[in-house]
């Protein structure tokens, strides 16, 4: 089930071909999304409610659900996914909430303080996936943050259901959030509408959200091309186990199929020193995926996913940073002695009582989190991601006589004189 590779035959270039995913080679998925984008530029609600009906299924009069709505819907939850969605709620809030955090003053010289102030992002959009799966979790993973920093306007779009509303976990998630609105509009379509506004839905500053390989593409042509941010090119779905003769292949088979089940473009990737372990894994996929639901979904990203055999956990460390994993579990009994040896990841699961699932619900860190590489240059999401730092700085008499001098020799050697008098001016009033 999973095609096997011995590190030692890789060559530089057969590593670096494997690591490549969800690459766009013939830009289909970018004209697609393109003529998504530019029919919610021109039509706004309309291409909304046309494209609802076209991958959604639903005829939509309007574009969201308000309070009330979201109530009468969220009533529905059982107590017991209340009670649980409550507890990934306290417990993601605590981990964020302790990100949030006043910087000291600095004195760079005397009479020169500088220090760093955070302001929220006014306006964010939160993008919520429900296309094979309803994932109230990342409503969770998105809100609390923009909410402890203090976001003043949270514009919320997910896919309408077949009735016409949102799932009864998100509404009751919404409530948690203090959310009143929920914008019915899915895929890149909804990426579209808040990165350029429509009649219902509005313009925001930063759009965050993971999504399919058509709300990512969408994400990175829209920040590209327009004046709104994102926060990570996030999606598809992703992980990398590392593991050694300690681990339990059972164990293994469970996160790569929990991976695998996210959509057919997710990846599942087993990186081991050892042989038997990758074999009792495939074992265990088969057994596993047998049993699963969606089993038709995870069995297609398992035919697009692989293990590679390596020598030891040096060389599968050296492999995985390569990859640069969303998520990395580390299954094996000696995680302390190479977790230093990350450099490379987006989320790090440490041993065998640690799968990938508790931090994609429950554990407190965030699961949007950068795929197909991006982890070599970006973090997952977090408060700062909803923060701007913005520097200040103050300077008495005695600071730019300190200063003063050094700052008009570097603008002449730059050759900005107006830079130069800026200061010379302020110079000869503070001797006077």
């Amino acid at each position: 089930m999973l095609k096997v590779y011995n590190f030692k035959d890789l060559s530089t270039k057969a590593v670096e071909d494997l690591c490549k995913r969800n690459i766009d080679s013939n830009n289909n998925i970018r004209a697609t999304v393109t003529e998504i984008i530019d029919e919610v530029k021109l039509k706004g609600d309309d291409a909304l409610k046309a494209f609802a009906e076209k991958f959604d299924g639903i005829k939509l009069d309007k574009l969201f659900i308000g309070k009330d709505e979201i109530r009468n819907i969220a009533s529905g939850a059982s107590e017991e996914s209340k009670q649980a969605l409550k507890l990934a709620f306290d417990n993601i809030r605590k981990f964020h909430a302790s990100q949030l955090r006043t910087e000291e003053k600095t004195e760079t010289s005397k009479g020169v303080v500088c220090w760093r102030e955070l302001r929220a992002i006014e306006k964010v959009g939160l993008y919520i996936p429900g296309g094979t799966a309803v994932l109230p979790s990342t409503f969770l993973m998105l809100g609390i943050p923009a909410r402890i920093a203090g976001c003043r306007e949270i514009v919320v779009c997910s896919p309408p259901q077949k009735d016409g509303k949102v799932n009864v976990y998100l509404a009751y998630c919404a409530q948690l959030l203090e959310i009143d609105r929920i914008y019915l509009a899915g895929g890149a379509q909804a990426v579209a509408a808040m990165a350029y506004g429509t009649e219902s839905i509005p313009k925001v500053d930063k759009i965050f959200g993971p999504g399919n390989q058509y709300v990512t593409k969408a994400k990175t042509i829209i920040q590209s091309e327009s004046q709104t941010a994102i926060d990570m090119p996030a999606g598809p779905s992703e992980v990398l186990v590392i593991a050694d003769e300690t681990a339990n292949a059972e164990y293994v088979a469970a996160d790569l199929l929990a991976q695998a089940e996210h959509g057919t473009d997710s990846q599942a990737v087993l990186v081991s020193s050892s042989a038997s372990i990758i074999e009792q894994t495939a074992i265990e996929l088969k057994k596993q995926i047998e049993l699963l639901p969606r089993a038709a979904i995870a069995a297609k990203a398992i035919a697009n996913s692989y293990a590679v055999l390596c020598s030891d956990l040096k060389e599968a460390m050296s492999f995985s940073n390569a990859y640069a994993p969303e998520h990395l579990i580390l299954a094996t009994d000696r995680w302390e002695s190479i977790s230093d040896d990350i450099i490379n990841a987006g989320s790090v699961f440490l041993g065998h009582l640690t799968p990938e699932s508790a931090g994609d619900y429950a554990s407190g860190t965030n699961h949007t989190l950068p795929t197909s590489s991006y982890a070599k240059a970006y973090s997952g999401v977090s408060v700062d991601s909803f923060v701007k730092k913005i520097t200040f700085q103050h300077i008495s008499k005695e600071g730019i006589r300190n200063i003063g001098p050094a700052v008009e020799i570097l603008a002449s050697l730059e050759g900005l004189d107006a830079h130069k008098n800026a200061v010379s001016v302020r110079l000869k009033d503070s001797r006077e």
